[in-house]
C-alpha cells in the first residue's frame, strides 16, 4: 500500500535537490521506500538486518542483503539498481541515517503533541543490557485528542547512577526536545528506589525543585508487588510454601525428571503438558500462573515424585522423598488460598498497567481489592476454600484425617469435682481451625495492612482533587477539593468557580436529552474538549489529572524491546542506533504512519550537497 500510494503521487512531486531525470528519480525513490519497508518489517519481528561481514565474498551478509538478493533474482529493476554504482542505500552509514531520520520524525510528532497538550508527565526506569551497561528509558505521558498517550522517547546510557547524575540526564533530555518542563511538567513516575524517591536528595525531589508542579507518583504496580512480597515474608507458612514451590520447579526441570514429568502428564491429562513457572520476586504475575499450573497438575507432580522415590537412585531419590513428604494438606490449603488471592491481585496489576487508566480509577480499583480481601475474612468463605482443598487432597491421595491427640488427664485432686474448664473436653476439627487461625487469617490481615500502608496517599489534596473530577465520585465537581487542586497548579480560581457552575448545568441538560452517562475521568475530559475555550481552567485540570502517572509499565515494555534489539549478536551496537531502533520498535504504529514525502525531503536535506545519482 505504501508503494502504491507513492507511485500515484511521485510524478507530481518536486525535489529540486535531486539533479536527475524524473523517471530515474521515481525508480530510485521506490528502491528507497522498499528499504524502508524492509526496515519496518525487521523492526516488527525484532530481527537483525545487517550481517557481521557484508562484503561480496561473505557467505552470510545478513537478512537485509539476503532478501534483496533474493528479490533481485526475480525483479529486473532491483537487480539493475543493486549492481555496480552508487545510491544503492545498502551502506551501513546510509542505513543508520535512514533509521535516525525516521526516529527523529516520530520523536518530533510526540514532542509536538506533548507541547500542544501543555501538561505532561515523565516515566523513567533503568535496566542493564547484555553489555552490562545501565540503560535509562524515558517515556512521556500526556492527553491528546481524546487519548492518553504513554510515548517512548529514547534509551540513554547512564554512566552515573546517583540522584544528581540521573537528574542531569532527565533534565538534559527534556531540554534537548524543547519541552518547557518548568511550566508543563505535572507528574513524575519512578520505582521506589531511594535514589529515585528520596524526599530530600532523590531524583523526584531534585526535579520538583526545578518544576514545582511535578507531583511524584510511586509506580502503583510496583507497590502492589511489594504488598505481596511483604505479606509472604511476614507469614512463615507462606514463605515456606513458595520456597517448596521453587524446589519443585527446580527438581522437575532436571533433564531426567523433566522427561518423566512430560510423559506422566500425557498419560494423565488429555491437553498439552504444562510447565511449572519459575518464581520471580519482581514479577508476581508468574506466581499466579505457577500456583494455577501446580494446582491443576498436582496429581502428576506427586506421581513423578513417587516413581522417582521408588527408583532408589541416590540423591535424586532422597530429594523426591523429601519433597513428597512436605506436600500435605496444609500445603494444598495454602495453594488454594494463593490461587484465589493472586488471581485478584493479578487483575488489579493488569489494570494498573493500562495507559488509559487515571489515578481516580486506580484508587477505586485499589479500594475494591481491599474490600474484596475484607469480605474474604469470614468462616463461610474459608469453609469454601477448605472444602476445595480437601477435594484436591483426596484426588492426590493426601491424608485428610486429623491426627488425634491424647486428651489431657484430669488431676486426681479434682476427683469428684465439677470441672468448668473446656480444656481437653471439646472435640473440634483441630486441623481446620488451626489452619484458619494460624495461616488464613494472618495472610489476609497482613495483605490488608500492607495495602493500607502502601496506598495511603489517597488522602492528599491532589488525590482528593482528582476524585472531584471523577463522575462516579461523591465529590464530583465539588468546589473545595478542586480549589485545592487548582491552587497547586496555578489555576485562576475565579474562572474555575464560574466554569464549575456552567459545567453542572450543561451536564444536567445533556442528561435530560438522553446523553449516555459519563463514567470516568477520561470520558469527562473528552466531553469537555469541544468546549475547551469556554472551560479553559476545568479542561486544563482534567488534562493534568489524566496525565499524572499510574505505573512505569511503559518503561518495562520498552525494556522488552531492548532485549530483543540488543541481543547476544548485537552487543557492539552504539547507543544512538539502539535508541533509534527502540523508537521504531516501540512506536511502530507511529513510524508506519509517517509521511514519506516529508521523509524524502528531510533525508535529502541532512546533507546540503547530497545528490542521488547512480550513473
Amino acid at each position: 500500500m505504501l508503494l502504491h500510494n507513492y507511485h500515484c503521487s511521485i510524478f507530481t512531486m518536486s525535489y529540486p535537490i535531486f539533479d536527475i531525470a524524473c523517471e530515474d528519480l521515481f525508480y530510485r525513490l521506490i528502491l528507497l521506500l522498499l528499504f524502508i519497508l524492509f526496515l519496518f518489517f525487521f523492526t516488527d519481528i525484532s530481527q537483525t538486518r545487517r550481517g557481521h561481514r557484508e562484503s561480496e565474498g561473505s557467505g552470510n551478509k545478513g537478512n537485509f542483503l539476503a532478501i534483496l538478493e533474493l528479490i533481485a533474482k526475480h525483479d529486473p529493476l532491483v537487480k539493475q539498481k543493486m549492481g555496480h554504482g552508487n545510491a544503492k542505500y545498502t551502506s551501513h552509514i546510509i542505513q543508520n541515517e535512514i533509521i535516525e531520520v525516521l526516529a527523529d520524525m516520530v520523536r518530533s510528532n510526540i514532542v509536538m503533541e506533548a507541547k500542544e497538550s501543555a501538561a505532561f508527565s515523565i516515566l523513567v526506569d533503568e535496566t542493564k543490557d547484555l553489555k552490562k551497561q545501565e540503560q535509562i528509558s524515558l517515556v512521556l505521558r500526556y492527553y491528546y485528542k481524546g487519548i492518553v498517550h504513554e510515548s517512548f522517547m529514547h534509551f540513554e546510557h547512564a554512566d552515573k547512577l546517583d540522584a544528581a547524575g540521573l537528574t542531569e540526564k532527565i533534565v538534559n533530555s527534556l531540554h534537548k526536545y524543547g519541552l518547557e518542563f518548568r511550566e508543563h511538567l505535572v507528574g513524575q513516575g519512578y520505582d521506589g528506589a531511594s535514589v529515585m524517591s528520596g524526599r530530600h536528595n532523590g531524583v523526584s525531589a531534585r526535579i520538583k525543585s526545578l518544576a514545582q508542579q511535578a507531583f511524584y507518583v510511586h509506580c502503583n504496580a510496583h507497590c502492589l508487588n511489594l504488598v505481596i512480597v511483604d505479606t509472604v515474608k511476614a507469614v512463615p507458612e507462606a514463605s515456606c510454601f513458595f520456597s517448596l514451590m521453587q524446589q519443585l520447579y527446580t527438581f522437575l526441570s532436571g533433564s531426567y525428571v523433566h522427561q518423566k514429568w512430560q510423559d506422566i502428564q500425557r498419560t494423565m491429562f488429555h491437553d498439552q503438558p504444562r510447565e511449572l513457572s519459575k518464581l520471580s520476586d519482581v514479577r508476581w504475575a508468574c506466581r499466579f500462573y505457577a500456583c494455577r499450573n501446580l494446582m491443576d497438575r498436582l496429581p502428576a507432580v506427586l506421581r513423578v515424585l513417587d516413581e522417582i522415590n521408588g527408583e532408589n537412585n541416590g540423591d535424586r531419590c532422597v530429594e523426591a522423598c523429601g519433597l513428597s513428604g512436605q506436600v500435605d494438606l496444609n500445603f494444598v490449603g495454602i495453594l488454594v488460598i494463593f490461587c484465589r488471592i493472586l488471581r485478584d491481585a493479578k487483575f488489579l496489576s493488569d489494570m494498573l498497567q493500562s495507559p488509559s487508566l487515571d489515578l481516580a480509577r486506580a484508587v477505586d480499583l485499589i479500594e475494591a481489592l481491599q474490600n474484596t480481601f475484607e469480605q474474604y475474612r469470614n468462616k463461610t468463605f474459608f469453609g469454601e476454600l477448605w472444602t476445595e482443598a480437601l477435594k484436591i487432597a483426596q484426588q492426590c491421595n493426601i491424608n485428610t484425617e486429623s491426627i488425634s491427640k491424647r486428651l489431657p488427664k484430669i488431676s486426681s485432686a479434682l476427683h469428684e469435682s465439677v470441672v468448668t474448664s473446656t480444656i481437653g473436653q471439646t472435640n473440634r476439627d483441630k486441623d481446620k481451625e488451626s489452619f484458619c487461625s494460624t495461616v488464613f487469617y494472618p495472610i489476609l490481615d497482613t495483605l490488608r495492612a500492607e495495602l493500607e500502608r502502601r496506598f495511603s496517599k489517597t488522602n492528599c489534596d491532589i488525590m482528593k482533587g482528582i476524585q472531584a473530577l471523577n463522575p462516579k465520585s461523591n465529590s464530583f465537581l465539588k468546589e473545595t477539593p478542586l480549589f485545592c487542586l487548582g491552587s497547586i497548579y496555578n489555576t485562576n480560581l475565579d474562572d474555575l468557580k464560574h466554569e464549575l457552575h456552567q459545567a453542572k448545568r450543561i451536564l444536567d441538560r445533556k442528561k435530560a436529552t438522553g446523553m449516555k452517562d459519563i463514567n470516568s475521568l477520561l470520558e469527562f475530559t473528552v466531553f469537555l474538549e469541544p468546549f475547551s475555550e469556554v472551560f479553559y481552567e476545568l479542561f486544563r485540570l482534567c488534562k493534568i489529572a489524566v496525565a499524572l502517572p499510574i505505573s512505569t509499565a511503559a518503561c518495562e515494555r520498552s525494556f522488552s524491546a531492548l532485549k530483543l534489539i540488543k541481543n547476544h549478536l548485537r552487543t557492539t551496537m552504539s547507543n544512538d542506533r539502539l535508541s533509534d531502533l527502540g523508537m521504531l520498535s516501540v512506536e511502530s504504529n507511529r513510524a508506519k504512519a509517517l509521511d514519506m514525502d516529508e521523509f524524502i525531503q528531510l533525508f535529502a536535506s541532512r546533507h546540503g550537497n547530497r545528490k542521488i545519482q547512480l550513473f
